[in-house]
């Protein structure tokens, strides 16, 4: 099976530098949900080197100042699920950088706990 990470030619994309590239998220949690993937195949962000982990942060930092200026939301998650059973459903390191809103759900209290369950049904 293919991976559609490895394919960003099919994706709109925000951003990117040389060793990764930034998307909405098709699934997104909440609105501006942007997902930062490396070009290259991983399925573990352990296995990732120095550089990309770099150039990833860089564009999670250049991102979140383009969701601040056309959603400006009122905080952010930022999240990685590594293996299947922390829910990873695509095999290919993606991080997820998520605006969080003021009301968005009744508490906050306990940040993506509360978060993924209540905001939005997934069957990808």
């Amino acid at each position: 099976m293919e991976c559609i990470f490895c394919k960003k030619y099919n994706f709109n994309i925000i951003c990117e530098n040389n060793l990764a590239y930034a998307i909405y998220d098709k699934y997104p949690v909440n609105k501006g949900h942007i997902l930062v993937i490396p070009n290259r195949h991983v399925d573990n962000f352990f296995y990732l080197n120095d550089n990309e982990i770099k150039a990833i942060f860089n564009l999670l930092k250049k991102t979140k100042s383009i969701l601040n200026n056309k959603y400006n939301p009122d905080a952010y998650n930022i999240g990685i699920n590594i293996g299947k059973y922390a829910g990873q459903t695509i095999n290919h390191v993606h991080i997820h950088l998520i605006p969080r809103y003021k009301g968005d759900i009744d508490n906050p209290a306990g940040g993506v706990r509360k978060l993924i369950k209540e905001l939005v049904p997934y069957d990808g």
